[in-house]
């Protein structure tokens, strides 16, 4: 029988006017020190971008989480955050911010697959 083992997850929102607070879920990121993972996955709905504010270029927003993704995979185009270990990666891309992409505060969690519990956080908060 497998263990589970305790993992970390935010969400990603968009927040097209910062001063207003309001926000729309784009996607999440999940971190198990333990299982050596730091996953994410978003969505840049453009018709709910679009509804919401239309002072937002949805390509823009998806240049930036794909800029997320970079980091979070570790790839050298990630530049130095990329190079970090994943702990570190996982530090930088949950850390406060005051731009329209943001993330929640990272919460704990126990599961048996981080990678599947990235699907479920995705399914159950940004579709």
């Amino acid at each position: 029988m497998q263990d589970r083992v305790t993992y970390e997850f935010a969400i990603i929102r968009l927040v097209p006017k910062v001063e207003r607070g309001e926000f729309i879920n784009v996607g999440a990121i999940v971190f198990s020190k333990r299982k050596k993972f730091l996953g994410m996955k978003f969505l840049v709905n453009r018709k709910r971008i679009q509804a919401f504010t239309s002072e937002i270029e949805p390509d823009i927003i998806e240049d930036y989480l794909k800029a997320w993704e970079k980091v979070c995979e570790g790839e050298p185009k990630g530049g130095a955050i990329g190079k970090l270990d994943l702990p570190s990666r996982f530090r930088w891309l949950t850390a406060s911010r005051s731009t329209i992409i943001q993330s929640s505060k990272p919460h704990p969690g126990l599961c048996f697959d981080p990678e599947q519990e990235l699907e479920n956080l995705f399914e159950k908060n940004v579709l």
